[in-house]
């Protein structure tokens, strides 16, 4: 196996799928990338037996063009090493050499280095699929919907169906749901498909995340294959392919409160930033911060016996009785760090009924109030 490539495509190919490979590998072959070498172009893939990463490079018309395949086959090279190597190397050409003995030969420029590798016979197998449901839809759609959800995942593990994004395919939408006990975040996007593939699948933490990664492009498409207990994702020359998280997630339409009594419209920026200065006082113990509302105004206020208290006010349009509402200041911030409308609608039954916030768009995040002593 041979081939020359430019170092920033290889550095990038390497990049791609790195971040799936355990520093704590259970077998030394899932510490390595595995590197397939085909007259089309180079492939290179990771696994941690529940995740498959795998990112493509073609061949270009080009005569000088950033990848030649001089020799094809495959092995597998350990990854993150491979990956600090190539990012030192002092020219922008390198090209790898692999004998019989799995050994790859790097010269680039003056430099020159030996990796010992493992046959590629020894890489899991990629996992196979069948009675696959398949949905398109923009990554752009996708990006998005995970951007307003993604932040509300559970880490408690000790609740693993929480540990996830529910993802609901029903009545040509898209339902994403995320959820810790504490706070619920959904959005919903239009995604057309026959009514046979509905489904409803529960997608791990660490695939979200690489999925994000990849979810690069606004204009591309992006191809969802469900199998009875594996997603894959396949975008940009790339694919993602994880098990799902097996078990029933709970029925989040019944912590959505019903009709608010009060709405609030705020603006977006000028309330995370003051919610943010607030925060910075609020108590250790409670780690709360406080709402109060009055006729047209919102003091946002923190107040600590060890450190001292924050407050802050905002005129918004308010014509409701006077309330005072507490919340855990990260999770109230965290949806307005996320979304991108500059209008945010808070909608409030009481002082210890949860709040929902919504925009103009389909999306709602219900967070639970906080008891706290005056």
């Amino acid at each position: 196996m041979k081939f020359r490539i430019s170092k920033e495509k290889l550095l990038e190919g390497l990049q791609q799928v790195q971040n799936v490979v355990s520093s704590r590998a259970t077998l030394p072959v899932l510490s390595n990338v595995l590197i397939e070498a085909e007259s089309s172009g180079l492939r290179f893939t990771t696994t941690d037996l529940d995740i498959v990463v795998s990112g493509r490079i073609a061949v270009t018309e080009e005569p000088d063009g950033p990848l030649e395949i001089m020799e094809t086959g495959s092995v597998t090279l350990p990854a993150r090493r491979l990956a600090a190597i190539v990012r030192e190397l002092p020219a922008s050409e390198v090209t790898v050499t692999v004998d019989s003995e799995n050994t790859a030969a790097i010269r680039c420029g003056n430099s020159f280095f030996k990796i010992l590798g493992l046959p590629a016979e020894d890489f899991p197998p990629p996992p196979k699929f069948e009675d696959v449901k398949e949905f398109i839809l923009t990554q752009k759609t996708l990006r998005d919907a995970l951007k307003k959800t993604a932040y509300a995942i559970s880490t408690d593990e000790t609740r693993y169906v929480l540990n996830g994004i529910y993802c609901q395919f029903k009545e040509n939408k898209m339902t994403l749901v995320a959820t810790d006990g504490r706070r619920l975040a959904m959005t919903e996007a239009e995604v057309e498909f026959p009514e046979s593939n509905e489904a409803a699948v529960i997608v791990p933490t660490k695939a979200v995340s690489e999925l994000q990664r990849l979810l690069k492009d606004d204009q591309g498409q992006l191809v969802i294959r469900i199998g009875a207990r594996q997603i894959a994702f396949e975008l940009n020359q790339s694919l993602l392919v994880s098990k799902l998280i097996e078990g029933n997630y709970p029925n989040f339409r019944q912590v959505i409160p019903g009709a608010a009594n009060e709405r609030v419209t705020l603006e977006r920026e000028a309330f995370l930033q003051a919610a943010q200065r607030v925060s910075l006082l609020a108590p250790d113990k409670s780690n709360s911060v406080k709402l109060h509302f009055t006729k047209d105004n919102i003091e946002i206020t923190a107040n600590s016996a060890d450190i001292g208290e924050a407050r802050e006010s905002i005129a918004v349009k308010y014509n409701g009785p006077n309330m005072a509402i507490a919340f855990n200041p990260e999770y109230l911030v965290a949806p307005f760090r996320n979304l991108d409308a500059d209008e945010i609608f808070l909608d409030l039954i009481d002082e210890v009924s949860p709040g929902v916030i919504k925009i103009a768009s389909p999306f709602l995040y219900v967070l639970m109030p906080m008891r706290v002593s005056q």
